[in-house]
Parts: C-alpha cells; sequence; structure tokens
C-alpha cells in the first residue's frame, strides 16, 4: 500500500507542476498548489488500493469456495 501512496503523491506532484507551468503561476504557488495535489493523489491512491486489494481477496475467496466440477472428458466406468 505504501508503493501506492507514494505513486499517487509522485503523480500528484507532476500533474500539479504541469498545470502550474502551463498557467504560468510563480513558483510559490506552484509548490504549494502540487503539495495539495500529491497530498490529494497520494490519500486517493490509497483508498483505491485498499478497494482494489480487497476485491482480490473476495474473488480468490469466492474461487476458493466454489465447487469443483468433474472434468468434462471422464467416461463413466462400467461395471462388468
Amino acid at each position: 500500500m505504501k508503493a501506492f501512496m507514494i505513486l499517487g503523491a509522485i503523480s500528484g506532484f507532476l500533474i500539479g507542476v504541469g498545470f502550474g507551468l502551463l498557467n504560468s503561476t510563480s513558483w510559490p504557488a506552484i509548490l504549494w498548489h502540487t503539495g495539495a495535489a500529491a497530498l490529494v493523489m497520494a490519500l486517493l491512491a490509497r483508498w483505491w488500493s485498499q478497494v482494489w486489494f480487497q476485491s482480490l481477496r473476495d474473488s480468490a475467496e469466492q474461487r476458493r469456495r466454489a465447487p469443483v466440477p468433474p472434468p468434462a472428458n471422464l467416461k463413466p466406468t462400467q461395471k462388468v
């Protein structure tokens, strides 16, 4: 989960810098906005990773509990 938060923070920072440079904003304002964007993106990435991992756990649990169908290529045995 830390990796997702770091990835979110880096992407938020880069998005903030990009938009700040596109708007020709002063550097102190760019740094302020990038800090806020990094925080918001890190929190969103943390939330999304929790949702994603919980979904993966639920899927694995469903797959584990599902009945295993018999193989289709087996023929019933005949007793003589």
